[in-house]
């Protein structure tokens, strides 16, 4: 990959997608992580003003601290970028008090993740109609077309995704060229949505570098049939996200009425 140059198509991407649109710049939800991270930096370098917003949810200290040190060294690079703090921790429990919480543990425990992501998605789109801005997605093509690991109209629920044609290991090269702190590159990507410092691979059971690779074999047509051991369980774990997911990568299904029928 020609990085300096995908760096600087991106940032002209996203500087003419906000002059068309006519908006004031971008929001951007900051995690600790590298796809943040560099989605922010790359909005930062538009010129354009950028809102960065932490929205800790009982966050493990890791992920805040990371967040953190990530946004001041964005304030002392770029002018146009600014920040604040939104503190979902009291609206996630009062929200618990108000819906029901039987059913099987695991169970109830992902689907308050997914609204740990909504009510972020939600923060989001305050401060950017406030502002009259973008909210800038962060997905990377793994996560959003290949195993659909993220939060339908949560992380899912954006304006634009500058870094979702970029593979993991990709978003780590230009992370590395554009000067994401170094605690970010080696930190295990992790989704934060559970309060405690699971990372992405605890999840899914396989690595990015593993996941890519099982990418690419799908795009050339593998099957299950074509590999054993670790790989055939990579390939296995793969096609099960990219199965059950895929109401996640597809258009919002629509009833079309037949004609005869109006």
């Amino acid at each position: 990959m020609q990085t300096e140059k995908v760096v600087d198509y991106i940032v002209d991407w996203l500087k003419d997608y906000a002059n068309n649109a006519n908006v004031n710049g971008f929001v951007v939800g900051i995690s600790g992580g590298i796809d943040s991270a560099v989605t922010s930096t790359l909005c930062a370098k538009t010129g354009l003003d950028l809102l960065c917003i932490e929205m800790p949810i009982h966050q493990a200290t890791s992920h805040v601290t990371r967040a953190q040190e990530h946004i001041e060294q964005l304030k002392k690079r770029f002018s146009n970028v600014s920040d604040a703090r939104v503190d979902l921790t009291p609206v996630f429990e009062e929200f618990k008090t108000e819906v029901s919480l039987d059913g099987k543990q695991a169970t109830v425990d992902m689907a308050l993740a997914n609204t740990r992501a909504r009510l972020r998605m939600t923060t989001l789109y305050y401060y950017a109609g406030l502002q009259g801005r973008l909210v800038a997605g962060t997905g990377n093509k793994v996560e959003d077309f290949g195993v659909g690991f993220y939060t339908k109209y949560g992380d899912g629920g954006v304006d634009l995704s500058p870094i979702a044609d970029l593979l993991k290991s990709e978003v780590y090269d230009i992370g590395d060229y554009l000067g994401v702190p170094e605690s970010i590159m080696k930190a295990a990507p992790s989704d934060g949505l559970f309060g405690d410092a699971r990372s992405d691979e605890d999840q899914i059971g396989a690595s990015y570098p593993e996941l890519e690779w099982a990418m690419k074999m799908k795009d050339e047509g593998k099957t299950i049939n074509d590999f054993t051991g670790r790989e055939k369980e990579v390939f296995s774990i793969f096609m099960s996200y990219n199965t059950r997911n895929q109401h996640k990568m597809i258009p919002i299904p629509i009833c079309e009425i037949p004609k005869n029928l109006r």
